[in-house]
């Protein structure tokens, strides 16, 4: 029997038989292959999700992978049993901020796969096809459902706009970390620094192309060219501004605790520091990783130490907020 996860509010949950939605014109029916677990998903359950951008009852899942079953009026027919990931906003393509390809800022308002529109941690899922970006007929599903955030990790790196003989460094060890530790490497960097609470990450950021390690208490160097954030606290922003040189780039992907205090501001004018932030991943930043992924450039599998049945998604959640460091990313097998 087909199943989903529907969240009914706050610490409540249930899974619930799953009839597939035919799609209307424009949308696309998706088998649902993998569903990662994040940081946002125990938000959701947990009530931390800030008000706006959620929406109960909910079925969550917004890092996923599947095959296309079917499509509906207006969709090339070519796209039915090809492997896809697909995008999470759902922008409406026609304010001024979705015409500069900003979907991430579109100004009619938040919606999103697995937040306020039905997600994948159910047999199916379908979605407006637009959306979809297809995969090489053999890429590994497993590995894909860990596109998204790579996608958001690219929107960093497209920002950051590292050039070959660089030196760059990345601050956080999370699923977010390793795969900026990627999109760096495939840039040629002179030098790639990995800094961040876990010892024990180390020789898998090395594996993935860092040059060094150091944990934060460590001396660190204030020299480098561009430094990516992805740990989501204040602390871990103000250490990846001060590995700056003047006049470097700085690229914020995590999202910390309200009222954290922020960077010096002080700092930012005089070293004239070029600072950007991330949100989600628009389209071009999609297309980016499934090329990069596409020519072997992500190696996603490592990351993955859990994967569960649907009905494992209390142990999931507890899982990912569990602080253990055999816990990498879980996944989720509708």
């Amino acid at each position: 029997m087909s199943t989903a996860v529907v969240v009914e509010a706050p610490g409540e949950h249930r899974l619930e038989p799953h009839t597939p939605r035919e799609p209307a014109a424009g949308e696309a029916l998706v088998r649902v292959h993998a569903v990662g677990i994040c940081g946002s998903d125990r938000e959701v359950y947990q009530g931390n999700r800030p008000e706006g951008y959620v929406r109960y009852p909910l079925t969550p899942g917004h890092e996923w992978s599947g095959t296309v079953e079917a499509v509906g009026a207006g969709v090339p027919a070519s796209l039915a049993g090809r492997k896809v990931v697909g995008e999470g906003f759902r922008n409406c393509q026609v304010c001024d901020r979705c015409h500069a390809g900003e979907t991430t800022l579109c100004t009619a308002g938040y919606e999103e796969t697995g937040f306020t529109q039905p997600g994948a941690m159910a047999s199916t899922l379908t979605l407006p096809a637009r959306l979809l970006h297809a995969l090489p007929a053999d890429a590994d599903l497993t590995a894909a459902a860990l596109l998204e955030p790579a996608a958001c990790i690219a929107a960093a790196a497209i920002k950051a706009n590292a050039r070959p003989g660089e030196r760059v460094a990345v601050v956080g060890t999370g699923t977010l970390g390793m795969f900026a530790v990627q999109f760096l490497k495939a840039g040629s960097p002179a030098e790639l620094l990995v800094v961040g609470t876990r010892p024990d990450r180390a020789d898998l950021s090395k594996r993935f192309g860092a040059s060094d390690f150091r944990t934060r208490d460590q001396d660190l160097p204030d020299d480098f060219d561009v430094v990516i954030e992805t740990a989501g606290s204040a602390s871990a922003a103000r250490t990846a501004a001060s590995l700056l040189r003047r006049g470097g780039c700085l690229v914020l992907t995590g999202i910390p605790a309200p009222g954290a205090e922020g960077l010096d501001p002080t700092d930012l004018v005089v070293r004239q520091l070029e600072v950007h932030t991330v949100f989600g991943a628009p389209p071009d930043a999609w297309a980016h990783t499934v090329r990069v992924f596409g020519a072997g450039l992500l190696d996603p599998l490592p990351m993955v130490t859990h994967e569960l049945p649907l009905d494992g998604f209390p142990q999931a959640i507890e899982l990912v907020g569990s602080g253990d460091p055999k816990v990498g990313k879980v996944l989720l097998r509708p």
